[in-house]
């Protein structure tokens, strides 16, 4: 029978957007609202330590910087599908984020005269990309952490693998958890709940993300009838280290590193004569993948074929000072040092502009659930990231969700009751069900089949035919996965079943990103399709909408929203 643990705010990961939204509630409460705090890594394992290149913010003002042309870089990278009201507020509340974290010690980079350092990034027409070296997610989490210390209202349910998200009558009634450390099924209730559990990237092979990012939050979302929001838009960062994708920062760029081909020619010439490799991810993106189609790329290992990320013209001392770790990846990794080599890099999956739909302040449809960070979708982004924009957009609605929940919890002075018989329910799929299984399907080779079919079908590039196989592939695996075998039959510790909860929520998820993509009939954004290459705003100037209902994946659509800017031929 389920332990159960009631709070007044449940929040459902512990990366940069959980851990301000937590310390917005404590400073917002001096400590009084009783806050839980659910990862199934430790607190500071969350993937948004493993951000690097910088967060974006307009601190120069006097030197040429606007809130405006940030709004405009953003609306305009994001091929004019982001709410144009949420990039306005976005940009207004992010400078205010990095002096609050300046405040409580963060060390930011500086400039000669002490002032925070900011370095270019791809699409912006300004350096507004403010960095801690190439450690920047690392060091934003290690300040907010240290900030919510200082509170003794948050308990910590780390190493906790959250099952479902329990809605009933419209309001969030509990989440069902296992903890890892005892194999305990855990009911935690609360006033409010935020998810701000990351995103999506490990339905991707080669991905930089950690194993651990699966999507968890959109599927038990989606599952528990919440609606997610364009996910056909899944971003590929345009260097990715071969083999093991781990992410070469957009950094090296902004520093002044150049991309090559095999025939040593400065290829962004042909693709964005102005911006070159400060164009944004998904221009360069293709760029990289037509030069590795056309023959131009230099031969990789599993079929992994790459182009050069240059930076040894910057000298040792600038690598050391502003890229740091990347120089420490390669040498670990590749036996490669930067300052001697070239970097070989390609396309890699890397972050979902989709996600759970949230209003301009991050609530979504339901009255007592927010969301936060790459697991929403407030339509910041649109159809492409701006780099920088990830972890800015982390600390800035983390907060605006904080916000909202301490006003909400003024008002709301009981916790909803959770039905009894839906958490049995639950209890036994997972340990009568799922983990007596004994098929004889293999759950890591599902796993694998499934990124190598994300990776060949839901690519770069994009075409009826190869979507539509990837879809026959998924329904396939997802028969399979109905024969399952998980060999640990322990509770302590169970990785095994761990791993069958994540990729039953993957083989969904992959289905929703593939039927929503060939369902758009355009070209925007990291969304590239062969069959459809131009950009169709008189069709499809909307955002997709996704429900489950009785088993039945539906779609809807809903207008952008449009303050300044009406759309305009995307140059660079």
């Amino acid at each position: 029978m389920a332990i159960e643990r009631i709070h007044d705010v449940v929040i459902l990961g512990t990366g940069l957007a959980g851990l301000r939204a937590a310390m917005e509630l404590s400073l917002k409460s001096n400590g009084e609202i009783d806050i839980a705090m659910i990862s199934k890594v430790q607190i500071m394992r969350a993937h948004s330590g493993c951000a690097e290149g910088g967060t974006g913010a307009v601190l120069r003002e006097s030197e040429g910087d606007s809130l405006e042309l940030h709004a405009w870089d953003t609306v305009k990278g994001s091929d004019f599908l982001a709410d144009q009201d949420v990039v306005e507020r976005f940009v207004e509340l992010s400078p205010k984020e990095i002096l609050l974290l300046e405040h409580y010690g963060l060390p930011w980079s500086r400039r000669e005269d002490g002032r925070i350092y900011q370095r270019p990034f791809g699409g912006h027409s300004f350096p507004r990309a403010t960095m801690a070296a190439d450690k920047t997610g690392f060091m934003e989490m290690q300040t907010l952490y240290d900030t919510l210390t200082q509170f003794s209202n948050w308990t910590n349910y780390h190493e906790c693998f959250a099952t479902d998200i329990i809605i009933e009558d419209g309001l969030f009634r509990g989440i069902t958890v296992i903890e890892a450390k005892t194999g305990q099924c855990l009911l935690i209730r609360g006033k409010a709940l935020l998810i701000a559990s990351g995103g999506t990237g490990c339905l991707y092979g080669f991905t930089t993300y950690s194993q651990t990012v699966t999507g968890d939050g959109q599927a038990l979302a989606l599952r528990a009838g919440m609606t997610l929001e364009d996910v056909e838009f899944l971003q590929f960062h345009p260097t990715g280290l071969v083999p093991s994708g781990i992410l070469m920062t957009e950094g090296c760029r902004g520093e002044g590193g150049t991309l090559a081909n095999k025939d040593g020619e400065r290829f962004m010439a042909n693709y964005a004569k102005e911006k070159m490799e400060l164009a944004p991810r998904d221009i360069i993106s293709r760029a990289e993948t037509t030069e590795i189609l056309e023959g131009r790329g230099f031969e990789g290992p599993d079929g992994l074929d790459y182009v050069h990320l240059d930076l040894r013209h910057l000298g040792a001392e600038t690598i050391n000072k502003r890229l740091p770790l990347i120089r420490e990846v390669t040498m670990k990794f590749l036996g490669l040092d930067p300052i001697l080599e070239p970097i070989p890099v390609r396309p890699v999956s890397h972050y979902a502009m989709g996600g759970i739909e949230t209003d301009i302040n991050a609530h979504t449809r339901f009255e007592n659930i927010w969301a936060a960070g790459e697991v929403a979708c407030g339509s910041l982004h649109g159809a492409n990231r701006l780099g920088t924009n990830s972890t800015a957009e982390c600390l800035v609605f983390g907060a605006v969700a904080g916000h909202e929940i301490a006003q909400y919890l003024k008002k709301k002075k009981t916790c909803p009751d959770c039905p009894a018989q839906r958490v049995d329910t639950i209890e036994k799929e997972i340990f009568d069900d799922f983990l007596k299984r004994n098929g004889k399907e293999n759950p890591y080779e599902i796993r694998r089949q499934l990124q190598v079919i994300m990776d060949r079908h839901a690519g770069v590039y994009r075409d009826a035919a190869e979507m539509q196989a990837g879809l026959n592939k998924i329904a396939q695996l997802r028969e399979r996965f109905k024969q399952i075998a998980v060999k640990d039959k322990g509770r302590v510790y169970n990785s095994n079943l761990f791993n069958v909860l994540e990729t039953r929520n993957m083989l969904i998820l992959a289905q929703v990103l593939l039927m929503s993509a060939l369902k758009r009939e355009e070209s925007r954004g990291a969304h590239s399709r062969r069959d459809f290459p131009k950009r169709d705003d008189e069709q499809w100037l909307k955002h997709t909408l996704v429900t489950l209902q009785d088993g039945e994946i539906k779609f809807d659509y809903k207008p952008v929203t449009i303050t300044k800017w009406q759309p305009v031929e995307r140059k660079y």
